[in-house]
């Protein structure tokens, strides 16, 4: 008999969710291969598998015991096992009866610190079909099920009803109740082509006897099948898909066969935005719509079909006849909406609570307002315009298109206002406001639509913050970590050079009394430092680096932005290291001395020719770099502070700093608190990395 088998657990059950599939399928196997690990039960590679009514995981090579372990415990010291005559004590025969031994079977323990009595053995491994049943349930009662269900008679819950289960480890059953369901080697083929039972002999063959039985039982293939097939359909259909990935993954765990089927539906849909009836094709139906070479949409979608039909063109017209009702939906919505202006919806929004503790969305929009006003005088911008922007923001969310299709808020407004006869920047401005909507989406283009990006944020954190809803480890329920990331990278990213303290305090200023927002200032303004560090961290800089121009607390992100660079392109030259080393000494030095620095040096108090030559090149930096610095040319001044390095190496090798006469010693000290003080108008260099 082999010492190792392969393992395969097969949960059968109803529809499972096809939005939580894969974490469900991952969170399975997760938890099968943890309690392997956990029991010492030794194992190769792992495959998961999951389709719309199974999870399952293969395991390679699983030991079929736990190995053997070699035991010792030592007994009571030799003096206290045995009495004055030899005979082993009530210790000494305790010891050896829990140990389940005769004394005789006891050893001798020699140590520098004495002797004791000493159990040596070996404990027997346990079965691998002892452990596997308990490794499997434990697995199934720790997977992220929000609300689990019962079903039948029994008192099993599961995400879904459970109807088969099989349990191989090698070619043998392992029989055993789970869910309610006992345990077999029979699996299920398709619901409709292949319903009869499939005994499964060995591992191996799961996923080939699956196929045989139309179910593509791994998730990759079975996705990348359902987007080869979307592909090709869309290419001979003359158009390219619209595949979002997030549709793609439902629409892959809600199939089991895929197979592409192409529809079409009447062109004077057309007339409605295209984003519209997207949202009604993906939303509604999971269909994948299709766009022409220039992006316009094309009358015709694919579905992706769990069955192959006897009679396709069926099935192309039942899903035409299913999407004709959605899209005469949207074609609704979009004839009604259109015959309000969106400033005529404003007033509606004194009646709609933003947040109970912080107003109303009317309030919100107030509040909105004149940070964009605020904002538009610091960057020298329309404030009429983006005032306008302001007002109009939230008033598409009352709107029949985006109550039915929350995903378009701003991209209808866009269209509302240009119906509207807004100006076109202004328009622009309503949709922008909610870039980037996602990791890796573009900031706002216009400036308007910057403007008004940066002030919502703004709003929003201090005002969320205020409540005390900030976010909370893994829980963070208004996307502040979002919004704040987002704020960051629209000033840096678009260069707009905004002091964010001062924009939190006056979004502060505007909050209700009530909230206290101004106490919060200081929070939220860390909060954004903490997303810089992520920001920074993804773009491959060192996270000394970040903390350096961290620890000089730069207010503007712009001017956080060059600092960093700065300092990126200061680490590449060659005197880099030494005057890290040398800032991080001049630290240590500063810190521990009992006397502070004086306001400035005196050069008649300065001896050592070392000490001259700085005192001197310390001057000459220092009227060199203050320009660049007022300019914001912070690589300039580094560069120009590198020239540093020969005379404060000289410095360290030729004077001691802490000398005896008081006077020379501070006037040192205030030497190198001046160096100090140059590198920290950029950055703390102190803090990068050294030998």
């Amino acid at each position: 008999m082999s010492d190792a088998r392969d393992l395969l657990i097969e949960i059968g059950t109803e529809e499972l969710p096809p939005k939580a599939l894969r974490r469900l399928m991952n969170a399975f196997a997760d938890g099968v291969i943890s309690g392997l690990d956990s029991a010492g039960l030794a194992h190769g590679a792992y495959k998961a598998f999951a389709s719309p009514r199974r999870l399952a995981v293969r395991v390679e090579g699983v030991a079929v015991s736990t190995p053997d372990q070699a035991i010792e415990r030592k007994g009571p010291a030799l003096q206290a096992a045995y009495d004055a005559n030899g005979q082993p004590t009530k210790a000494a025969l305790g010891f050896a009866g829990s140990c389940g031994v005769d004394i005789s079977a006891l050893e001798r323990l020699e140590t520098d610190k004495g002797a004791w009595l000493v159990y040596r053995g070996v404990q027997k491994g346990r079965p691998a079909e002892e452990l596997l049943p308990n490794i499997v349930e434990q697995s199934l009662a720790k997977l992220p099920i929000p609300k689990r269900m019962r079903w039948g008679a029994g008192s099993a819950e599961f995400v879904r009803p459970v109807h088969w289960i099989v349990f191989l480890f090698g070619d043998k059953v392992i029989d055993v109740e789970i869910l309610g369901t006992r345990s077999g080697a029979e699996t299920r083929g398709h619901r409709f082509h292949h319903p009869e039972a499939i005994a499964v002999g060995a591992a191996a063959e799961y996923e080939q006897r699956l196929a045989e039985a139309k179910v593509l039982a791994d998730i990759d293939k079975r996705k990348a099948r359902v987007s080869e097939q979307v592909q090709e359909a869309a290419k001979q259909s003359g158009g390219n898909p619209v595949m979002d990935d997030d549709l793609l993954e439902e629409v892959t765990a809600l199939v089991e066969w895929p197979v592409a089927v192409v529809g079409r539906f009447d062109e004077s849909f057309l007339e409605v935005p295209a984003e519209a009836l997207i949202s009604s094709m993906q939303g509604h139906q999971r269909y994948f719509p299709m766009r022409d070479d220039s992006g316009r949409l094309l009358p015709r979608f694919i579905t992706i079909a769990n069955i192959e039909s006897r009679d396709p063109e069926a099935v192309r017209t039942g899903n035409e006849r299913v999407i004709t009702p959605r899209l005469a939906d949207a074609a609704f919505f979009w004839e009604v909406d259109r015959k309000r202006s969106l400033e005529s919806r404003l007033d509606e929004q004194r009646n709609v609570v933003f947040q109970q503790q912080l107003g109303t969305l009317y309030e919100k929009s107030e509040r909105v307002v004149a940070l964009c006003d605020y904002l538009a005088h610091v960057l020298e911008l329309d404030a009429a315009a983006c005032m306008r922007a302001a007002w109009l923001s939230k008033c598409d969310l009352g709107t029949e298109m985006v109550g039915e299709f929350p995903e378009l808020q701003g991209i209808m407004g866009r269209y509302y206002a240009v119906h509207d006869g807004e100006p076109e920047e202004i328009a622009l401005a309503l949709d922008e406001q909610y870039k980037p909507r996602f990791s890796g989406d573009h900031t706002a283009s216009g400036a308007v639509g910057q403007v008004l990006a940066v002030a919502e944020r703004a709003d929003t954190l201090v005002g969320i913050f205020a409540i005390g809803r900030g976010p909370s480890g893994a829980k963070d329920p208004f996307a502040l970590r979002r919004a704040a990331l987002g704020l960051l990278r629209t000033l840096i990213e678009r260069e707009l050079d905004v002091d964010l303290h001062a924009l939190l305090e006056q979004a502060a200023s505007r909050q209700p009394a009530a909230v206290n927002a101004s106490a919060k200032v200081e929070e939220v303004f860390d909060f954004c430092l903490d997303r810089l560090r992520a920001y920074y961290t993804d773009q491959g800089v060192l996270p000394e680096m970040f903390e350096a121009v961290a620890a000089c607390r730069p207010v503007r992100p712009l001017d956080f932005h060059k600092r960093v660079d700065a300092v990126r392109r200061f680490w590449s030259m060659s005197e880099a290291e030494s005057l890290a080393s040398a800032n991080k000494r001049i630290r240590n030095i500063l810190r521990k001395s009992e006397e502070g620095p004086a306001e400035t040096v005196n050069r008649e108090a300065l001896s050592d020719a070392a000490e001259k030559a700085l005192h001197t090149a310390i001057g000459e930096a220092k009227a060199e770099i203050a320009p660049l610095i007022e300019q914001g040319l912070y690589s300039e001044a580094l560069s120009r502070l590198a020239a540093l390095r020969e005379p404060v190496d000289r410095f360290f090798d030729d004077v001691l700093v802490m000398a005896e006469e008081a006077a020379v010693r501070r006037n040192r000290l205030t030497l190198l608190s001046e160096i100090e003080n140059l590198f920290l108008g950029i950055a703390d260099v102190s803090r990068l990395p050294s030998a």
